[in-house]
């Protein structure tokens, strides 16, 4: 919690799920901060966080230093185009969705171009973790949101550079490989304990795995692919035919099938 000597500037929170939620139930914001959910179920929940709850977005954002936007992907740009004209002027708006580098360049336009400053803000822990959730920023007000940030109280925050964007990339691009490897060990194992030889498949996965920087696995992959992908990219044809014979779509081997020809044949052109 905030240690209450510290100033806390006046926040609004655009979207109350979630992510509000956690960070609202673990902040001690003094009766300054201000909500608003397209769910009026919502505002319940406002009040058990002590956040004050808007009729409207205007009564949420009306005086607000900061903003902490928090609403699904697909609502993310349409906010910040929405209700960019609502906000005091100066007001920091931290766009904290999970969407793409592109998409949070549009929405700083929007925001930008009615007199707020925009920040691109990635959350790159479960938002269970509440204020202490490791939080990357970017954008021209980078320094000045991660200040701000620090005053509601988060204590993980570190600036990743002055262009907005930035942020969400190394989210994204990470989540890449976090998100991909969970769904290829959810194939994997779908085949493997429909034939019975999860415990041998796993055991053998254990036994091959070795400790190594992934900027070195990287390399030592796209080196591999390069020089045998022609030939695994027809042991994962096979791969996706066993998947299909046991009812397992194989919709990530049948990718891994595509890049592993993709960069063999590049190399041979």
């Amino acid at each position: 919690m905030m240690d209450s000597q510290h100033f806390c500037p006046q926040v609004a929170l655009i979207g109350f799920g979630e992510a509000s939620e956690c960070f609202a139930r673990g902040a001690g914001w003094q009766g300054r901060a201000r909500g608003w959910d397209l769910l009026a179920s919502r505002r319940a929940v406002m009040a058990q966080c002590r956040v004050e709850a808007g009729n409207d977005a205007a009564a949420a954002l009306a005086g607000a230093e900061v903003v902490l936007s928090l609403v699904t992907a697909d609502q993310a740009l349409a906010a910040a185009r929405d209700y960019a004209a609502l906000l005091p002027p100066g007001a920091l708006w931290l766009d904290m969705n999970s969407v793409a580098p592109a998409t949070k360049r549009q929405a700083a336009e929007a925001v930008t171009a009615a007199g707020g400053r925009y920040v691109d803000v990635a959350v790159m822990a479960p938002v269970g973790r509440g204020l202490t959730v490791p939080l990357l920023v970017s954008g021209p007000d980078a320094d000045t949101a991660a200040a701000t940030l620090a005053l509601l109280g988060f204590d993980n925050v570190r600036v990743v550079g002055n262009a907005v964007g930035r942020a969400s990339a190394i989210k994204l691009c990470r989540s890449v490989m976090v998100k991909g490897l969970e769904a290829l060990s959810a194939e994997c194992a779908a085949a493997a304990e429909a034939e019975g030889v999860l415990a041998e498949v796993t055991a053998s996965l254990d036994a091959s795995e070795t400790a190594m920087p992934w900027i070195d696995r990287i390399a030592y992959n796209r080196e591999r692919m390069a020089t045998h992908g022609l030939r695994r990219a027809a042991e994962m044809d096979e791969a996706c035919a066993m998947l299909a014979s046991l009812g397992v779509d194989p919709v990530m081997s049948r990718g891994t099938a595509l890049s592993q020809r993709a960069a063999a044949t590049k190399e041979l052109a």
